[in-house]
């Protein structure tokens, strides 16, 4: 389901036919002739500390946190295939990126700095892929079956939280966000 989604993404922003979903999506938390953003100071921080959550240095090192977890639990195997899991999935994403070769929207001002390209979202689709491999990796340990679901599922809102802060933030389209989490999470689940 996720693979597929991302397909539909990739053949709506390669034909040129997002228009639809991105520029509402960009204007939706926007105000005024200038696109200013439209909620509260702290709604911003909020957003802002989210994406950090999926930035490069947070994200790694949440990653790294659960290799070295699995490592003191004897799961050696479990801990080097999460890391390939990881790796693999910035390898996919990076390769996307540089084939589509999308630039960041200019309908709204960004409301932080952002570069690359903007298709698939980095954010969007690494942060799905750690936080949700590591949800079924850590999974894997509980024989409740509500505990595993409520793990996954927790990864999963987070890792989407973080790809709608980048709409918030002006520095991603709507469908840069879905695509990037649809192929995130569906490279965490194959993973798996």
């Amino acid at each position: 389901v996720c693979w597929a989604g991302f397909a539909v993404m990739v053949v709506l922003v390669l034909g040129g036919s997002a228009g639809w979903l991105d520029e509402p999506g960009l204007m939706a938390a926007r105000r005024g002739p200038d696109h200013e953003f439209a909620g509260s100071a702290l709604l911003l921080e909020i957003t802002r500390d989210t994406t950090a959550l999926g930035g490069v240095f947070l994200r790694n090192l949440f990653a790294l946190g659960a290799v070295v977890a699995l490592l003191f639990l004897k799961m050696r195997r479990e801990a080097a295939l999460f890391a390939m899991t990881v790796a693999g999935g910035w390898l996919a994403n990076t390769a996307v990126k540089m084939l589509v070769g999308r630039e960041r929207p200019q309908i709204v001002p960004h409301l932080m700095e952002a570069g690359g390209e903007s298709f698939p979202s980095g954010h969007s689709f690494n942060a799905a892929v750690v936080y949700i491999a590591m949800a079924l990796a850590f999974a894997a340990f509980s024989r409740r079956h509500a505990v595993r679901y409520t793990l996954v599922a927790s990864a999963m809102i987070l890792s989407a939280l973080i790809a709608w802060s980048r709409v918030l933030l002006g520095v991603h389209f709507p469908s840069d966000v879905i695509a990037g989490w649809l192929g995130g999470a569906g490279w965490a689940f194959l993973a798996a």
